[in-house]
């Protein structure tokens, strides 16, 4: 049972709110009502991120220094050379959440022993870091660890250490003092994960021994199945909330599922009494997501522009490589004597609401933040720092550097899977996720374009035919107003006659020219 020693005095009353139906299940979480964090999984798709397989090294790629693995899934994963050694030290970088750059201490495989311990057909067993994405296959290591409660597993090491998210000093010291009393037999190492922080060697007990059970059964599956096969898996998201965000620090967690509700009521227990009496089920008539305000404000977050309070904004651009993050003073009336206050006052909250966007879309990679420029190098650095303090908060590594020259911030943030957005639509079949379409100017010339090749191509035949353009309304309302002359001027060169029809389904960037004898079509865009 955990020690209760946070004090809630003066800070924001954090709720859990978990809306869970068949095809998707949503986690928000707010902060005296608004939303800071968000997740959502489908139970029909297979999560394999922490999953652990019992794969075959397909082929090794030298100039990539990497092996592609398969472990039964469409797309073999990818291995780096340097992942396919158990690395204790790089498992509690990980739990750390920061990235830092790798020790040059660690002595690089050399491909000619690569091609001797791993060679193609040989058995691995890798741990997914990372999903597919895009064309991409997964990612693997074969650093595996298992995380529990309070405590993160890491077979094949001896390594013990305490995340460093705990910054007391005395705390980490007493955490370390427990580790030193627990005894694992085998090659076995442990990592105090953040949420351990005020907790009695008790607990650190308990959350071992159900460790161990889960190691017992993996090591049997990857003795006794065949590969390619999953040999663990991690569990669904409603309980993962309850094993990685029922902190100290959350007031209640609240879900409209009943049989979800007894199940996470009885997960909470194990840890404590004071666990348990934090779940809540809703049976109000209103979907849960509405009566919270959650779904209005995800509305709002997920938009490509995202208002500041201030009256700046910041515009979202997202590729498949980079994030582009444009920062604008909108409306903004500086409340200080001087408009370099007023930048920095803009900047400091967009770089909040960025770190906050980050973690609402789950969006990764390389990001760069377009700042509005600033002079005083004392405002770069006031803004660097509070850009720093409001990535503390993010699960996955991030790294920052501080602004350069031409005002951009460059950062890295650890991309795991899909972003929301991504999972959420797609492509615009129309636009093709460019966010555009054709202007009625830049369709109209493109139609006057089209006619005139056809009615030149038909002076050197003996008939004329009569072509109908079917086009969206407003295009029509251009081609009647403002390039009515051009139109004629058209019509008297060639011998062809044309008529117009203006049509409300028809997309307005789309046009066909169709033979009104023969109901040819002769031109049509959307092919």
């Amino acid at each position: 049972m955990g020690i209760i020693n946070f004090s809630k005095k003066n800070r924001l009353k954090r709720e859990i709110i978990i809306n869970a139906e068949r095809l998707e299940t949503r986690v928000a979480v707010l902060e005296d009502g608004r939303l800071e964090e968000y997740q959502v999984e489908h139970p029909t798709e297979q999560r394999i991120v922490g999953s652990i397989f019992k794969g075959r090294i397909q082929n090794l790629e030298h100039d990539l220094q990497a092996a592609f693995v398969d472990i039964g899934l469409k797309r073999n994963a990818f291995l780096h050379y340097w992942d396919m050694v158990p690395d204790g030290e790089r498992q509690l970088e990980i739990e750390e959440g920061v990235s830092r750059r790798r020790t040059s201490k660690r002595k690089r495989i050399s491909n000619a022993e690569i091609e001797k311990q791993f060679p193609p057909g040989s058995e691995i067993v890798v741990q997914v870091t990372k999903a597919s994405i895009g064309s991409k296959g997964p990612r693997v290591t074969a650093s595996l660890s298992i995380p529990g409660r309070y405590l993160v597993m890491v077979p094949g090491t001896k390594m013990v250490g305490v995340s460093r998210k705990i910054g007391d000093s005395k705390e980490r010291t007493r955490l370390k003092r427990i580790l030193s009393k627990i005894n694992v037999e085998g090659e076995v190492g442990l990592i105090v994960r953040t949420a351990a922080s005020g907790t009695r060697r008790g607990a650190f007990i308990k959350d071992l021994r159900a460790l161990l059970m889960y190691w017992e059964d993996l090591e049997r599956s990857i003795r006794e199945d065949v590969s390619p096969c999953c040999v663990y898996r991690e569990p669904d998201l409603v309980e993962r909330v309850v094993r990685d965000w029922l902190t100290e620090d959350a007031d209640r967690i609240t879900i409209d599922s009943r049989d979800h509700f007894e199940r996470i009521r009885e997960i909470a227990g194990r840890i404590s009494r004071k666990a348990r009496s934090l779940i809540h089920i809703y049976e109000g008539e209103a979907p849960i997501f509405d009566h919270y305000q959650v779904e209005q404000q995800l509305e709002e977050a997920l938009r490509r522009t995202v208002n500041l309070k201030s009256g700046g904004c910041i515009v979202f651009d997202e590729t498949e490589a980079l994030i582009a993050i444009d920062v604008n003073t909108g409306k903004h009336k500086g409340r200080g004597n001087s408009q370099e206050d007023a930048i920095l006052e803009v900047n400091t909250e967009a770089v909040e609401e960025v770190a906050r966007q980050l973690r609402l879309r789950n969006i990764g990679g390389l990001v760069v933040v377009d700042l509005i420029d600033m002079k005083s190098r004392k405002s770069q650095q006031a803004v660097y720092r509070t850009m720093r303090e409001s990535l503390k908060r993010d699960r996955a590594r991030t790294n920052v550097l501080p602004m350069s020259e031409l005002g951009l911030m460059e950062m890295t943030r650890q991309r795991v899977e899909e972003s929301i957005l991504s999972s959420m639509y797609v492509d615009c079949p129309y636009c093709r996720g460019r966010g555009n379409v054709k202007s009625a100017l830049g369709v109209s010339v493109e139609i006057q374009r089209q006619l005139t090749a056809i009615m030149r191509a038909d002076e050197r035949r003996d008939h004329s035919r009569t072509l109908q353009v079917e086009v969206h309304p407003t295009v029509l309302d251009r081609l009647r107003k403002e390039d009515e002359k051009f139109l004629v001027d058209l019509d008297s060169e060639f011998r062809d006659k044309m008529t117009f029809k203006g049509n409300q389904k028809k997309h307005m960037g789309r046009f066909a020219i169709t033979d009104t004898s023969t109901e040819e079509v002769l031109f049509s865009s959307d092919r």
